[in-house]
């Protein structure tokens, strides 16, 4: 707030309903509102299930109703001056929506490209690992170690069948 020449208080030109920064970086916190309301709404949610043991009284629907409409309340605000007032998160949004304008995406088929590559890997990966486990698993029965013979002792010895 402002004092003027006669020591009088002045509001502001933005008062508690206004943004900071109003033009800068709304898509990260419109995404970070949508986040924050739907894990709002998440734990209303739970509490009215964990008051569910409240039921069963008179009052025990406004026992569930109050607690989570005092939660979306309070945490509502929260998230409100967090993602809209705060000048520290909002600066904060305004920097990663113009890091983000930065980066270099991929295209399609760069993507499918380096799926097709891990899948590839992941395979051959597991064949590798496979063959050197039955190879340890036959060192090891050889040597008397084991008293598994092949893979198919092992599934047997492992399901009962």
């Amino acid at each position: 707030m402002a004092k003027n020449k006669k020591n009088r208080v002045m509001i502001d030109e933005a008062s508690w309903f206004q943004f900071y920064k109003p033009s800068q970086g709304y898509w990260t916190r419109l995404g970070t509102a949508i986040g924050g309301s739907i894990m709002i709404l998440w734990g209303a949610a739970w509490i009215i299930r964990k008051l569910e043991v409240y039921r069963s009284a008179d009052y025990g629907q406004y026992i569930q109703i109050g607690a989570a409409v005092l939660w979306i309340l309070i945490f509502g605000l929260l998230l409100y001056w967090l993602a809209g007032r705060n000048r520290s998160t909002v600066d904060f949004f305004i920097s990663v929506e113009g890091e983000m304008k930065k980066v270099n995406w991929s295209t399609w088929p760069e993507v499918v490209g380096a799926t097709k590559v891990v899948i590839l890997f992941t395979f051959l990966t597991s064949l590798i690992l496979f063959l050197v486990d039955t190879g340890f698993m036959l060192f090891f029965s050889t040597i008397g170690i084991l008293k598994a013979t092949s893979i198919g002792d092992v599934f047997r010895s492992l399901f009962g069948t």
